[in-house]
């Protein structure tokens, strides 16, 4: 009679604790976290310009100062996102003064920016660019339907100002933005904020595939939504900042080599 093969043991799983995942830093010096968050941000441009989320002058990211809390990082006035570096952003006051840098800022555009993050100081870091399918959308003036998982996350927060709002208007932009993650300007576009930089990218890229998503579906038929208690136990899940930062990291490693 042959030999019977000797069982082999499967391999012990590895300790959940020893399993590496990456978390959001913390920083006890605000010169590390200053540049921390403008590394970020730099990062958050070069990719909203490849991803096209660029339409000439318009669209900008702007990140909250961890010491002067009045002043905020943002893209200066008439540079390609593609190859901005944290060296070429610009700290602004929340009146729109150049307080360090060597280019102009959009005033106007800024304003904006400026507005919410008063209204909201808990909001690290706002986006307000320019996106094919969240345009599109805010010209329907709709909002976020739960037609997808991922829609979910934007389920009952989310806003949409119903009627043009234009630069001057920041005050009135950001009481309809309220305490959501987003908001839909009709005929713009959409705006996003997150506690970090890599929570409000997230946002901005999930809304925009959402639209492109919702937009698609509508053409095609007629979209089936998902019922109220499965979206909001989705959005509790998923809805929050951690796990904006954590899904985001992906794509911030296709452009943290070239920071």
């Amino acid at each position: 009679m042959p030999d019977q093969p000797v069982p082999v043991p499967a391999p012990a799983p590895v300790p959940v604790d020893r399993l590496a995942f990456e978390m959001p830093p913390v920083h006890a010096d605000p010169a590390e976290e200053r540049a921390y968050r403008k590394e970020r941000l730099a990062g958050a441009l070069r990719l909203f310009g490849r991803l096209g989320y660029e339409d000439g002058v318009a669209g900008h990211v702007t990140a909250r100062d961890p010491e002067f809390e009045d002043c905020f990082w943002v893209n200066p006035f008439g540079r390609a996102f593609a190859g901005l570096g944290p060296e070429d952003l610009l700290l602004v006051d929340g009146e729109g003064r150049v307080v360090q840098g060597e280019r102009r800022v959009n005033q106007l555009a800024f304003a904006v920016h400026a507005a919410v993050h008063r209204a909201r100081p808990e909001a690290v870091a706002v986006v307000r660019t320019q996106a094919p399918y969240g345009r599109a959308l805010a010209c329907l003036g709709e909002l976020l339907a739960p037609v997808t998982h991922e829609a979910c996350a934007f389920y009952e927060d989310h806003a949409l100002l119903d009627e043009y709002a234009g630069a001057q208007d920041g005050a009135r932009i950001a009481l309809a933005l309220g305490p959501y993650k987003a908001l839909i300007l009709r005929n713009q576009g959409l705006l996003t904020v997150g506690g970090s930089v890599d929570a409000a990218a997230w946002w901005f890229i999930a809304a925009e595939r959402a639209a492109q998503v919702q937009l698609i579906a509508r053409a095609a038929g007629k979209p089936v939504l998902i019922d109220h208690h499965s979206a909001v136990a989705t959005r509790e899940r998923f809805g929050g900042d951690l796990a904006a930062w954590v899904s985001y990291q992906p794509l911030w490693q296709t452009v943290a080599s070239t920071s």
